[in-house]
């Protein structure tokens, strides 16, 4: 069941690829357009980095956005469909590679001040992805990750891991996989990233101007091996 849910999880990135680079360029994703890219923006421009690894670039925004404040950023996605539009935008490097592949290739992708996981931590077994993310911090560097408030993102289906789906509605149109994600509450996360040998230095929960609600989850760390 797991490797069938990470098989649909690659399939939905790949088929959506053009759909998603739509939504996000068009700005139809409330929540983006209202909180969460400010919120990851503004908590990369706290950190000061010289060198940013965007990790699950998509369609390449992020790295964009940092290019324009002189920032200097790679883009790394298992998506090639998104990655080649990431590359015609330019702005920054980019490179098809999947988070399994991100150890063996670290020498080529070389050290950064700090990583960022934006949306982008969508499978269950994690900690292989988190203990390879330690080669390739600079010394002092941060992890930084944003990903849905478990509180917001709960759904119907309760407060307890386990595999969800988005289908992607009112996102637009053209959209032709659902995508499966995993679901954790906020011990889930802490456990997972003290185990995987990570530190958190502050979290934030950014919330909906209008609701008051808390809509994603932002957790900055380091390296507790270093």
């Amino acid at each position: 069941m797991q490797h069938d849910h990470r098989e649909q999880l690659k399939r939905s990135w790949q088929a959506n690829a053009d759909a998603w680079t739509a939504a996000v360029r068009e700005r139809r994703i409330e929540s983006r357009r209202l909180v969460t890219d400010a919120a990851i923006l503004q908590a990369v421009l706290a950190c000061a980095p010289k060198r940013v690894l965007d990790i699950g670039c998509g369609e390449g925004w992020l790295c964009r956005g940092l290019a324009a404040h002189g920032i200097e950023s790679v883009g790394v996605d298992a998506s090639a469909p998104l990655i080649e539009v990431a590359r015609a935008a330019g702005a920054a490097q980019y490179r098809v590679c999947g988070y399994a592949e991100l150890e063996s290739q670290a020498d080529l992708l070389g050290q950064f001040e700090l990583l960022v996981c934006n949306f982008a931590l969508l499978e269950e077994p994690l900690a292989p992805i988190l203990d390879a993310l330690h080669g390739l911090l600079a010394p002092g560097g941060s992890l930084l990750i944003q990903t849905l408030h478990p509180w917001s993102a709960r759904g119907a289906a309760g407060y307890q891991d386990g595999w969800r789906v988005e289908t992607f509605a009112g996102f637009g149109d053209n959209f032709r996989e659902p995508m499966p994600w995993f679901f954790r509450t906020l011990e889930s996360w802490l456990v997972l990233l003290s185990e995987t040998g990570w530190r958190l230095q502050w979290l934030q929960e950014p919330l909906h101007p209008e609701s008051e609600q808390p809509v994603s989850l932002l957790m900055l760390l380091d390296s507790a091996r270093r």
